[in-house]
């Protein structure tokens, strides 16, 4: 066990040099909407180079941290027209954007990248708002983008150009790791792995934290004890170049104590087919709200 936990050290991944990708962004960048996941991107953006006044934010209901942002140059909800829109990003819920959209769209035009993260909203619903030559990226973040380790999947319609690709990956990277795929039937499926899939995570170290109370454990320590092991498990697997079955494997000693609850979690009907039912049944209303 030792030697393979010094294997597994020897080759971590370690965390990448800070870098400012957006030092260099001309023009103005317009955020709709500034909650969590906006604000989060927002935060990224600036520790990456991009300047306060290059930024236009409309939010109807901006949070303090927002409002404090004005006083270094932020422009929130101008009252003038917006020139110059290098990218429109759109942060807003997808139940809103009927009626938050329609006024944006002139502030894009021909060479702008409208890049969205509205889960279930389509690019050919974005392009019925911003006319088909519009420059579309659709992105599926996740709320761990709030510590900078969010992971993002990116699809463009056929108007975005390789310097629409490069920014929108410089704008996402600035809350974590991105992938792109070719297919946008594939969104559905991503929304329900990885953006639901922190909510199935932190389920995880709830039920574990309970399981540690009906094993005898003062609700406290329990409560640490899950907390810190789901952390810290994610970490290394975040570093280590062995996947998840293989760091599974080499804690699990045979006949030991986590086989024993090992048959239980890989059981038929288990946590494994509860997963695939979970995401399934994820995948399903992202259609639905996709309509």
């Amino acid at each position: 066990m030792r030697r393979e936990i010094a294997a597994i050290i020897g080759h971590m991944k370690m965390p990448a040099l800070s870098k400012k990708p957006l030092a260099k962004f001309r023009g103005t960048l317009v955020l709709v909407g500034a909650g969590k996941m906006g604000g989060a991107m927002l935060d990224g953006w600036l520790a990456r180079g991009l300047k306060p006044r290059q930024i236009a934010i409309v939010e109807p209901q901006p949070a303090k941290a927002i409002k404090s942002l004005a006083r270094r140059g932020v422009r929130l909800n101008p009252k003038g027209k917006i020139e110059n829109a290098s990218a429109v990003v759109i942060a807003v819920k997808p139940q809103t954007a009927p009626e938050a959209l329609p006024p944006i769209a002139p502030v894009a035009g021909k060479s702008t990248l409208v890049l969205s993260i509205m889960a279930g909203r389509t690019i050919a619903f974005l392009e019925k708002t911003f006319t088909a030559n519009a420059a579309i990226v659709r992105a599926m973040p996740n709320t761990p983008a709030s510590v900078g380790r969010g992971i993002t999947v990116a699809v463009a319609n056929g108007k975005a150009v390789a310097r629409h690709r490069k920014l929108a990956t410089d704008l996402l990277s600035a809350i974590g790791k991105v992938e792109w795929t070719s297919d946008e039937k594939l969104m559905d499926a991503v929304t329900a792995v990885s953006g639901s899939g922190p909510a199935y995570v932190f389920l995880l170290a709830e039920c574990l934290a309970k399981a540690g109370v009906a094993a005898g454990l003062p609700a406290e320590l329990a409560a640490t004890l899950a907390r810190e092991t789901v952390a810290g498990s994610g970490e290394l697997l975040h570093r280590s170049p062995l996947d998840a079955a293989t760091l599974r494997q080499n804690v699990t000693s045979p006949g030991g104590t986590t086989a024993a609850a090992l048959e239980v979690l890989m059981g038929p009907g288990a946590f494994g087919a509860l997963l695939t039912e979970a995401v399934a049944a994820a995948t399903r209303r992202g259609r639905e709200l996709a309509g």
